[in-house]
């Protein structure tokens, strides 16, 4: 059993009832900023990743520098 258009509209006028449009779209507002900080969170994570790759890489090569020297 699927839900049809008629089914949506009732649910909808439900919710507007019971929580108000100022709610609701302070929901939506709360939840588009906890998914930008999710992206942020990401981007964040990837560019650590990447720095840490570049880190380790350096720390490799002077190792491998005071090894030959000894």
């Amino acid at each position: 059993m699927s839900l049809g258009p008629w089914q949506i509209i009732i649910i909808a006028v439900v919710v507007v009832l019971l929580f108000g449009r100022g709610k609701i779209s302070e929901l939506m507002g709360d939840v588009a900023k906890g998914i930008n900080s999710f992206k942020k969170g990401l981007k964040d994570e990837d560019q650590q990743d990447s720095i840490a790759e570049d880190d380790a890489t350096v720390i490799d090569v002077k190792s491998e520098e005071s090894k030959s020297n000894s």
